[in-house]
C-alpha cells in the first residue's frame, strides 16, 4: 500500500455516527470523506428522530386543543390535515438534511454519494448511482453505516400493508385503523400518534408491558395513559402470523387470552434491528460479525487494523445521541487524543410520546436482580406547581439510591417535557453524584425540575411538599 493515502480517514455512512465522526476528524485536522448512497443525515434526521418528533408534536397540540376552553381561551379548532402534517415533517427533514450538507462544506470534507465497500484495510470502493466505480485510500477506514428494521418471519415488508416506521410516517392518507407490532419506543410513538388524531390503533408485544426496558411503574402509567386514547393492547403476546390481504392485513397471536385473530387497514412491524453489514465488503476483509453487528472494542477497533466501527452497525443500544459519542471517541483515539471512554452505565433514553418517558441508569427490577440496598424516592407532578400551572399533571419522577453510599444509580419519569430533564441525572450518574449532591443543587421555582430535587428528598425520606 502507499504511505501517503488520498484521505487520513474514509466513514462509510451519513448518520448521527458517520457526519459526527466526519467533523470531528476535520477538527482535528484530518483530511476525511464520507460515503453514503442516500443524503446525509441517515435514518435520525430523515426518517426517524427528527421527523417523528414534527409527527408527535402536532398530534400533542391536537390533543391540547380540547383544553383551550379550561385554559380560558375560546378557539374553535375543526379539525387538522393530516396531508400538511406529513408535508411539514418532510420538509423539517429536508433542512436537516441541508443543514448536515453545509457542516461538510464548512469543515472542507469530502462527501462521495454512493454505495462504499471496504475492497482492502486501506481502500474503498465507490458505486454512484450511474454505475461508475472508482477507488479511494485511506489510513483508516470507519464503518457507520447504521441499522435496517427486521421483518417477521414470513411477513416481509411490503411498503403499502407491511410497513416499516419509514412509510408509517409517509403515508398518502390517515388509515382508520393501524396494527402495531412491537412497543418499543417507535411503536409506541406511532400509537400514540395516529390514535391522537383518531385512527383505531392495535399495539401487540411479546413482552410483559410496554417499553420493555423502562421501569415497571413507567410501563404501567404509560399503559394506562394509551388505554384513554382507546388503543388496544396486548402483552404478553406473540404474533404467529401476519397476513397481507387485498383490503388490509391480518394477524393471530397467542397470548393470555388464548389465540387471538385481528384484522386492520395497515401493519407497521417494530419489532428490532439489524446491523447494515450486507455488501461491504467485511467478510472479505476478514471483519468479525456477531449476530448481524459488528464486533468492535471498547474504543471502536475491529479485529481488522485499520478498520473501525460505530453507532448502530456495532448493536445496542440503538440511540443516535450513543452513535454520536461513540464516533468522537473512535476518531479522537485514531488522532491519539487518548479519550475519555463512552460509560454505557450513564445513557438517557426517551420515549416522545404523550405523556414522555425519559430514563437512564438502572430499574427498580435490576437493582433487585443484582441484590442492591437502595432508597427509592417518587414525586407527582400532581404536587408540582408548575405542572399544575400548565395544566399537564400527569406522571411523576422516580429515582434510585443506594442506601449507603447514596450514590444516583437510576432515574425514570414519565410526564409532560421528562426528556429535557433528564440529561440533569444523566449528567448526575456519569459523575457519581450522591442525593445530597442533588439536594444541595438549587433548583428554579416553579419548574418542572423541582421534581427531581423533591422525588430525591422522598428517597432520603426529607420531602417537603408531598
Amino acid at each position: 500500500m502507499p504511505t501517503k493515502y488520498d484521505f487520513d480517514v474514509v466513514i462509510l455512512g451519513g448518520g448521527p455516527a458517520g457526519y459526527v465522526a466526519a467533523i470531528r476528524a476535520a477538527q482535528l485536522k484530518l483530511k476525511a470523506a464520507i460515503v453514503d448512497p442516500e443524503r446525509l443525515g441517515g435514518v435520525c434526521l430523515n426518517w426517524g428522530c427528527i421527523p417523528t418528533k414534527a409527527l408527535l408534536k402536532s398530534a400533542e397540540i391536537y390533543r391540547e386543543t380540547r383544553q383551550f376552553k379550561r385554559l380560558g381561551i375560546d378557539i374553535d379548532v375543526k379539525g387538522f390535515d393530516f396531508a400538511r402534517i406529513i408535508k411539514r415533517s418532510r420538509q423539517i427533514a429536508d433542512r436537516s438534511s441541508a443543514g448536515v450538507d453545509l457542516l461538510m462544506k464548512k469543515h472542507d470534507i469530502a462527501t462521495f454519494q454512493g454505495r462504499g465497500r471496504v475492497s482492502s484495510p486501506h481502500e474503498v470502493e465507490i458505486l454512484d448511482s450511474d454505475g461508475a466505480r472508482s477507488i479511494v485510500t485511506t489510513q483508516h477506514i470507519i464503518i457507520a453505516t447504521g441499522g435496517y428494521p427486521k421483518a417477521l418471519p414470513g411477513a416481509a415488508f411490503d411498503g403499502e400493508r407491511i410497513l416499516t416506521s419509514k412509510e408509517a410516517m409517509n403515508l398518502p392518507s390517515q388509515p382508520k385503523s393501524l396494527l402495531i407490532i412491537g412497543a418499543g419506543a417507535i411503536g409506541v410513538e406511532f400509537a400514540y400518534f395516529y390514535a391522537a388524531l383518531g385512527t383505531k390503533v392495535t399495539l401487540i408485544e411479546m413482552l410483559e408491558q410496554v417499553l420493555p426496558l423502562e421501569d415497571v411503574d413507567i410501563a404501567e402509567t404509560l399503559e394506562k395513559s394509551l388505554l384513554k386514547l382507546r388503543i388496544d393492547i396486548h402483552t404478553s403476546t406473540a404474533v404467529t402470523s401476519l397476513q397481507s390481504e387485498p383490503n388490509g392485513v391480518t394477524v393471530t397471536a397467542e397470548g393470555p387470552k388464548g389465540n387471538v385473530a385481528i384484522q386492520s387497514d395497515l401493519a407497521l412491524v417494530a419489532v428490532g434491528v439489524g446491523g447494515n453489514t450486507e455488501n461491504l465488503g467485511l467478510e472479505e476483509a476478514g471483519v468479525k460479525i456477531d449476530k448481524g453487528f459488528i464486533s468492535a472494542d471498547k474504543k471502536y477497533r475491529t479485529n481488522v487494523p485499520g478498520i473501525w466501527a460505530v453507532g448502530d452497525v456495532i448493536g445496542p443500544p440503538l440511540l443516535a445521541h450513543v452513535a454520536s459519542r461513540e464516533a468522537i471517541v473512535c476518531v479522537e483515539e485514531i488522532a491519539k487524543k487518548n479519550p475519555a471512554l463512552v460509560d454505557y452505565e450513564a445513557i438517557p433514553a426517551c420515549t416522545y410520546c404523550h405523556p414522555q418517558v425519559a430514563s437512564v441508569g438502572l430499574t427498580e427490577k435490576q437493582c433487585v436482580q443484582k441484590n442492591l440496598d437502595v432508597k427509592i424516592g417518587k414525586f407527582p407532578f400532581v404536587a408540582s406547581g408548575k405542572a399544575r400551572a400548565a395544566g399537564d399533571i400527569e406522571g411523576f419522577v422516580k429515582v434510585i439510591f443506594d442506601a449507603q453510599s447514596k450514590r444516583l444509580l437510576g432515574a425514570h419519569m414519565i410526564g409532560g417535557g421528562v426528556t429535557e430533564l433528564v440529561a440533569e441525572l444523566t449528567l448526575a450518574c456519569a459523575m457519581d453524584a450522591t442525593a445530597d449532591d442533588i439536594l444541595r443543587t438549587l433548583h428554579p421555582h416553579p419548574t418542572l425540575s423541582e421534581a427531581v430535587m423533591e422525588a430525591t428528598a422522598d428517597a432520603m425520606s426529607e420531602a417537603i411538599h408531598i
